[in-house]
C-alpha cells in the first residue's frame, strides 16, 4: 500500500510506502491550536516508510502526556505535514490534509476527548480515549 501527498503550495511532497499503523482524530489542546480550533486527523506510519522532500519548519513543546511533540510543517506555506513524539521516534503521524485524494483513510479512534470543547461531536462508531491511548502496534520486521 502506498500514498502520495503534498502541502498546499506543493513545495513539500510525500511518498508513503506502508499501510497506517493507526488512524486517529486528536482533540488535545496543542492539536486544536494548530488546527484552527478543531481536531487534527492523522495516520500513523512507520517513520522509515515516509519519504519527504522539501523544506520543513518545526515547532516543539511538552505535551500533557509528558512527551516532547515536534510538529513539522511546510516552511513556505505553513501546511501541517506530520508530528512526532519523543516516545515514538519510529513513527510519523501524518496529517490527512497533506495526503493526496482519493485515499482510503478514515479515523478509527478519537483521542484526548477530555480536552475537546463542549460543542465537539464524536462519531459514536469510533473508539474514544479521554487522554493518550496505548501506542499502536509496530509491524513485524
Amino acid at each position: 500500500m502506498s500514498y502520495t501527498g503534498k502541502c498546499a503550495c506543493g513545495a513539500v511532497t510525500l511518498q508513503i510506502d506502508a499501510k497506517p499503523l493507526a488512524t486517529r482524530q486528536c482533540w488535545c489542546r496543542q492539536c486544536q491550536a494548530i488546527a484552527a480550533g478543531g481536531p487534527t486527523t492523522n495516520a500513523i506510519f512507520p517513520a522509515d516508510a515516509v519519504a519527504i522532500e522539501g523544506t520543513l519548519g518545526t515547532s516543539s513543546w511538552n505535551a500533557d502526556s509528558g512527551n516532547t511533540l515536534t510538529f513539522h510543517f511546510c516552511a513556505a506555506c505553513g501546511s501541517q505535514v506530520y508530528g512526532q513524539s519523543s516516545a515514538r521516534p519510529t513513527m510519523k503521524t501524518v496529517r490527512f490534509g497533506v495526503i493526496d485524494q482519493p485515499h482510503d483513510l478514515a479515523p478509527s479512534a478519537v483521542i484526548w476527548t477530555e480536552d475537546a470543547p463542549p460543542w465537539a461531536v464524536f462519531d459514536p462508531t469510533l473508539e474514544l480515549f479521554a487522554r493518550q491511548p496505548p501506542a499502536p502496534p509496530t509491524p513485524a520486521a
